[in-house]
């Protein structure tokens, strides 16, 4: 038989019962009081033994006439210490910062000894930031900066001591500072930038006569034949060139004065729906993409960006000779002789110009063909001769025209078509 204990205080009822009392840990420690300060004890006062001690022996003298019946737990385990002499003590002072009555005051400075310290001079740098010494050894040096091996850096060479200098030998190098380096030697042939280049050497993927180069700032001969790894032209095949109709009111580069860089118009949306390439668009294609030319933000026409070194070098390098086309709408009257000097005969900030052609296109708008682009340069070409550009448009980079490409879209460079 099962006997159920019923309970006449309802489930629902309120406890009656006082608030659970939270208690207070012993481990932490109340830190709405100041702790407690230690109590440092005098070794000159006398304490009372904790246990019965041996007395000390009768042919050891007794010190101030008292037996030392001061013990410690480990007294009987080890030697008992030599007294430290008055000089060595910690000082006596009471937790009040008032002197014990068995401590001397401390004697005050002399003042002899106050006239013979110098003074210190407000002009001197007294911190202790450690400083090279010439006449240390290089090892026992502060670390120093580094540069680049390309440079002409060597990590081991020693900044101070004339010792250390006399007894550092450099590597011997057999090859000539004439002779030119191996990247510039590979932007020079078209095979990449240099930038590029630097990237190849350092992965292994450049061979000279045979031999592996894997050291930046290589200097070969301008004639050794240069391998490129297969590694490094499919990684250059995976760079893109795209072709932009930049609207007015967006710079080519950095973003500046609130205007937002015409890369911003590169994604999915604005790519023209004519691009025959049918190339999947990647986030990956942004990385590194940057304008080869510029275009001012109140003109518009073909903007190319490029992943690609050789295409940069091919369209704004010093020795570049690639033609754009422009289309000016002016205003103003333009002599027979204005139109001479806009073709040859002009100068800007002292740098005589390359030959340009320029014709009319209708009766308010000029055609421009140059092979060099300096800043605003059709611009103030314009102003020099009286007239006031109200537009401007590129139609044309090299053998790659604008054509149909629409205003703000974009489209990817074919593999048939070259600047």
């Amino acid at each position: 038989m099962t006997t159920i204990k019923l309970s006449k205080t309802p489930i629902n009822t309120p406890s009656t019962g006082k608030a659970p009392v939270r208690r207070a840990d012993p481990t932490k420690r109340d830190r709405t009081k100041a702790p407690p300060k230690p109590v440092i004890r005098s070794d000159n006062a006398e304490e009372t033994p904790r246990s019965n001690t041996a007395k000390a022996p009768a042919n050891k003298p007794a010190r101030d006439s008292k037996p030392n019946n001061r013990t410690t737990p480990y007294s009987s385990n080890k030697a008992p210490s030599t007294a430290k002499p008055d000089s060595a003590r910690q000082r006596n002072h009471r937790h009040d910062g008032s002197l014990r009555e068995d401590s001397q005051a401390r004697p005050a400075r002399s003042q002899e000894s106050t006239e013979a310290r110098p003074a210190r001079s407000p002009n001197v740098d007294t911190r202790t930031t450690p400083r090279g010494s010439r006449e240390e050894p290089q090892y026992r040096q502060a670390p120093r900066r580094g540069g680049k091996a390309r440079d002409g850096y060597d990590a081991n060479a020693p900044t101070y001591g004339a010792a250390a200098k006399a007894a550092y030998k450099p590597a011997a190098s057999t090859v000539s500072d004439d002779l030119p380096r191996l990247s510039k030697l590979m932007a020079e042939r078209g095979l990449c930038s240099r930038r590029e280049a630097d990237e190849w050497i350092v992965n292994g993927w450049v061979k000279v006569n045979g031999e592996i180069i894997e050291t930046l700032g290589t200097r070969v001969a301008p004639d050794v034949e240069i391998v490129i790894s297969g590694y490094a032209k499919e990684h250059q095949a995976e760079n893109v060139t795209i072709l932009l109709h930049k609207p007015v009111g967006y710079v080519s580069g950095q973003a500046e004065d609130d205007y937002e860089p015409a890369i911003v118009l590169v994604h999915p949306e604005n790519q023209w729906e004519e691009d025959t390439t049918q190339k999947t668009f990647q986030r990956g294609f942004l990385k590194g993409l940057a304008p080869a030319g510029r275009l001012d933000i109140d003109s518009t026409g073909l903007l190319v960006l490029t992943q690609d070194g050789r295409v940069a070098r091919h369209l704004i390098g010093e020795d570049s000779t690639v033609e754009k086309e422009y289309l000016v709408r002016v205003e103003g009257e333009l002599s027979h002789d204005g139109l001479t000097k806009l073709n040859y005969g002009l100068s800007l900030d002292g740098v005589k110009l390359k030959p340009a052609k320029v014709s009319w296109q209708n009766e308010d708008q000029l055609r421009f063909v140059l092979r060099e682009g300096k800043k605003r340069q059709i611009r103030r070409m314009c102003e020099m001769v009286g007239l006031k550009v109200v537009g401007l448009k590129r139609i044309r980079i090299g053998s790659v025209t604008l054509g149909k490409l629409p205003v703000g879209e974009w489209r990817y460079l074919r593999p048939d078509e070259r600047f």
